[in-house]
């Protein structure tokens, strides 16, 4: 899988994140007062944090309030520059095991409105799930090579800022063939038009949008997705959370690749 990072964003949070989309615009124009999204950037690597830097220096709509090299530095800078957006490596002194984790779910119960994005050097889907674990609002996973295309960081950054998650591609790649087999046999016992439903909430849209595209009642949607979520057995009370994990069974499937049944066709 090649392209641009997997997002999705809450239904919740789609007009938020018009608005505020519509800010950031208008601030880059010069013709809003709202204020630049604040953020504090945690990376060990000299190089790296200064790239970060660059990159984000280079955006009127962002402001780097505090670069830190440590998981006990990052605590400090979140509590006196209260942040809208951590940007941290996944490893950092003083254990240099997952202290970018350790400070996403903190910040999920002491500060849940700031959006966190975690940079790695590992494709291993083993950190993205742990990331997502506690619910994936606000939520971005990147590999550290996403230094080189900025455009990708920077919608990180607006994407968890207005409550979305982002997922890298190569993760979901890697996370695509380590569980086809199990993620087939959970597919299976979907229905041809749950399928659909799935395919279309795969691609990050609501179910407004998913209701529209396959020409049903927001109420059909909602009934199609809970009975999906029960199937692949997704009892988490996190609906976002739910739909990622969902969307990235489905691509773990293959069943994208092959296309997805006529709802009206009997399947074999």
């Amino acid at each position: 899988m090649t392209g641009s990072a997997i997002r999705n964003q809450p239904q919740g949070s789609a007009i938020r994140g018009r608005q505020r989309g519509a800010a950031i615009r208008d601030q880059q124009q010069g013709a809003g007062d709202g204020q630049p999204i604040r953020v504090v950037i945690a990376e060990d690597a000299y190089l790296v944090r200064e790239a970060l830097e660059q990159i984000f220096a280079r955006e009127a709509h962002l402001e780097i309030v505090r670069s830190c090299i440590d998981r006990d530095s990052l605590r400090s800078a979140i509590e006196e520059e209260r942040p809208e957006v951590v940007v941290t490596d996944i490893r950092m002194p003083p254990t240099g095991t997952d202290e970018g984790i350790q400070i996403a779910r903190e910040l999920r119960l002491s500060d849940p409105g700031v959006g966190v994005v975690v940079l790695s050097q590992f494709a291993d889907p083993g950190y993205a799930l742990d990331l997502f674990e506690t619910g994936s609002s606000g939520r971005a996973y990147l590999l550290k090579e996403r230094v080189n295309e900025p455009s990708q960081l920077v919608s990180a950054v607006e994407a968890v800022v207005a409550g979305g998650s982002v997922v890298d591609p190569k993760v979901v790649e890697v996370l695509v063939k380590a569980r086809e087999i199990g993620a087939r046999s959970r597919l299976s016992d979907l229905t041809a038009r749950e399928l659909e439903v799935l395919a279309e909430l795969a691609q990050g849209k609501s179910n407004g949008a998913i209701a529209e595209r396959l020409v049903l009642s927001k109420h059909a949607v909602e009934k199609h997705i809970n009975s999906i979520f029960v199937k692949l057995q997704l009892p988490s009370p996190h609906d976002i959370s739910r739909r990622v994990t969902a969307a990235l069974m489905f691509l773990a499937s293959g069943e994208h690749a092959g296309g997805v049944a006529d709802p009206h066709e009997p399947r074999p």
